[in-house]
């Protein structure tokens, strides 16, 4: 199972309400089951850099099937997944990155925020995830 665009849009719509909701500005991308960009919204303002590091949330979450910020505590020096975030052409592995399932739980894609701290990215991740 993939999700559709209509599914990708109403995460980005629900995302964008919720950063709009704590005064921020994102970047927000959803990829699809194989971690492929289906849909991506840059709100007006948001910064530059954080483009590509929403995608690579995105795509990381997909990748792992876990949030972005579990694959951080496992990527620190001494833990099971240290160095990873070099894999991959280049992984995030800090919040703002969650999979995105179905109504069977199902993963059938993920999204990616980046743009404010990482407690408001994965907050503004967290209901583009639950809007599905």
């Amino acid at each position: 199972m993939n999700i559709t665009l209509a599914q990708a849009e109403k995460a980005i719509a629900t995302a964008k309400q919720k950063a709009t909701s704590i005064d921020t500005k994102m970047n927000i991308a959803v990829v699809d089951a194989g971690a492929n960009l289906v849909a991506f919204g840059r709100m007006d303002g948001a910064w530059l850099g954080s483009l590509d590091i929403s995608i690579k949330k995105a795509k990381t979450a997909r990748f792992f099937d876990m949030n972005t910020g579990i694959i951080g505590e496992l990527s620190q020096p001494g833990q099971s997944l240290f160095n990873i975030e070099h894999s991959n052409n280049g992984l995030i592995t800090f919040p703002g990155g969650i999979p995105i399932k179905n109504t069977q739980g199902e993963i059938i894609g993920a999204i990616g925020v980046s743009g404010s701290s990482v407690e408001n990215d994965h907050a503004v991740a967290e209901a583009g995830a639950l809007a599905i």
